[in-house]
């Protein structure tokens, strides 16, 4: 089977991570890239993809099967609107906009459309995760009574992509609180939150972030967040439970980045068995609102 064309909608940072992740792929090949930036065209190198300024132009002159969305997250929705409007199946990054009401109107649209639609909580596809998930469902750990999620970057990104990411809740924690609902099927209530005084750029968002919740049963959930780490991008999760417990680095080096790219390619052939007709494995548009709930409020309870 030919693989599935993709557009790739923004080819900033993270838009090169999944062109970077896909090279390797049989299943998926991105054959045209939008992006309105020229400096970050300048930095695309190698492929074969047609390259456009405008992602209507991307739509009006490529044969694509399915777009990844990778633009600015205060864009998602406004792109997701348009490649509903053209009937594409979209894999869209997280968070799916930076509110939950963005999200419950991507999932509302993708459903009336009858759209394949994926959202990009690439944890979901890491081996280690899944096992541990499998491991907390057969009841190995017994009743969960603890699951405490991390994830420390190794530098943060430029201002100008924080004052569109919604803060470090949104952008940052969207992941651990999609990890937890997804690993201990549970949902979130009560959430309570601190963030660092301390910051080397005051006028943006918190360097570090950490809040507590009550879970719907009976578990208690922290997720820790932070801008620095000497040892680079890092995430783990440590799981309580009456009958065992499990430290789970999941991103950790030096196998960090074989992790990740592998984890986004995994993601995009599970989305084209998706296109292709096979079920949605991983999250969905209500699953990224749910997160993104929990995002809000979180930030919320701290003022951020």
């Amino acid at each position: 089977m030919a693989p599935l064309r993709i557009g790739l909608a923004g080819a900033g940072r993270m838009g090169r991570n999944h062109l970077r992740a896909l090279v390797p792929s049989a299943d998926v090949k991105v054959t045209a890239i939008a992006e309105p930036s020229e400096n970050a065209r300048g930095l695309l190198s190698g492929g074969d993809a047609a390259v456009y300024g405008e992602l209507d132009d991307m739509l009006e002159a490529s044969a694509i099967d399915a777009v990844i969305v990778c633009v600015p997250s205060d864009l998602h929705l406004q792109t997701v609107k348009r490649l509903v409007a053209s009937h594409i199946p979209t894999l869209c990054e997280k968070p799916v906009g930076v509110t939950t009401f963005e999200a419950r109107e991507a999932a509302t649209l993708v459903s009336a459309a009858g759209l394949p639609f994926q959202v990009g909580f690439w944890r979901r596809f890491v081996p280690a995760l899944k096992r541990l998930r499998e491991r907390i469902a057969a009841g190995e750990l017994g009743r969960i009574y603890s699951v405490a999620n991390f994830q420390w970057d190794g530098e943060p990104p430029g201002a100008s992509f924080r004052a569109h990411s919604g803060g470090i809740f949104v952008d940052m924690g969207v992941h651990e609180f999609d990890q937890t609902r997804w690993l201990v099927e549970q949902e979130f209530g009560r959430i309570i939150s601190l963030a660092s005084g301390v910051a080397t750029e005051p006028s943006v968002d918190p360097e570090s972030a950490h809040a507590m919740a009550e879970l719907s049963g009976g578990t208690t959930a922290v997720v820790s967040l932070g801008r620095r780490f000497p040892l680079g991008d890092v995430c783990k999760v440590e799981v309580f439970g009456t009958r065992g417990a499990e430290e789970c680095k999941f991103l950790w080096p030096p196998t960090a980045d074989d992790t990740f790219f592998t984890a986004l390619r995994t993601q995009a052939e599970s989305f084209a068995r998706h296109v292709r007709g096979g079920p949605l494995e991983g999250a969905s548009a209500d699953d990224a609102a749910a997160a993104l709930d929990a995002a809000e409020r979180a930030a919320q309870a701290v003022g951020a």
